[in-house]
């Protein structure tokens, strides 16, 4: 059934903290000027807590897992859209986000099901060829809109009762990875879309491998 429903993915919309990260959060010391942006848009949150470290000295950094970068180029291989909604507010994400080419960066969502669904419609599809990622309570109303709701290894039990799929592995450790790897082999397309994704990161030797290829044939005749 969950096979079924990996096939119609076009939009592969995720959270952050908890998926493409560990759910840990570290604090450093900031240099002048780096969180301007972050603070102007956390303050539109005053009192409430959980969208973000507000602080003149301080920054919020995460860590993230090279498996889940490539996972994302190799989305985009394939078609599918990507993007981000979470409640947190960090200029670490905001650079993560610019650094993988997101289509879709949303931060500071309280309200996730508004924010998917707003984006379901802005790409013209249907809720079930989306796809949502999460691991907490929060994400629920985001998961039940989608057509494809999956879970990470870590997530709460709530969470894992209600996917359609769990990752094997856990956020922040390649679980974005497993979630495009599933989507792309229901779909037939995972085969073909890493052999373009090594050409695209080698065209020197792919046009060694072809003139090589080339010759042999040359020969045998």
């Amino acid at each position: 059934m969950s096979k079924l429903r990996a096939k119609k993915i076009k939009l592969l919309l995720f959270d952050v903290d908890g998926v493409l990260t560990d759910g840990k959060l570290f604090i450093f010391p900031a240099p002048p000027g780096t969180q301007q942006s972050i603070l102007e848009q956390s303050a539109k949150h005053g009192g409430q807590g959980g969208f973000g470290f507000h602080s003149q000295s301080m920054i919020e950094a995460k860590g993230f897992h090279a498996h889940d970068g490539t996972s994302i180029s190799l989305a985009r291989l394939a078609g599918i859209k990507t993007g981000l909604i979470t409640k947190r507010i960090s200029e670490t994400v905001a650079l993560r986000a610019r650094d993988l080419k997101l289509e879709h960066v949303h931060q500071g969502v309280d309200d996730k099901r508004t924010c998917f669904m707003e984006i379901v419609k802005q790409e013209g599809l249907k809720p079930e060829e989306a796809a949502f990622v999460g691991d907490d309570v929060i994400d629920l109303p985001a998961m039940r809109a989608a057509g494809l709701a999956i879970a990470v290894k870590n997530a709460r039990a709530e969470v894992k009762k209600e996917a359609h799929y769990i990752t094997p592995h856990a956020g922040g450790d390649g679980a974005l990875r497993d979630a495009v790897e599933f989507i792309l082999k229901a779909q037939g397309k995972w085969k073909k879309v890493v052999e373009d994704y090594i050409g695209e990161r080698s065209p020197a030797g792919s046009r060694q491998l072809s003139a090589i290829s080339r010759q042999r044939k040359s020969k045998s005749r």
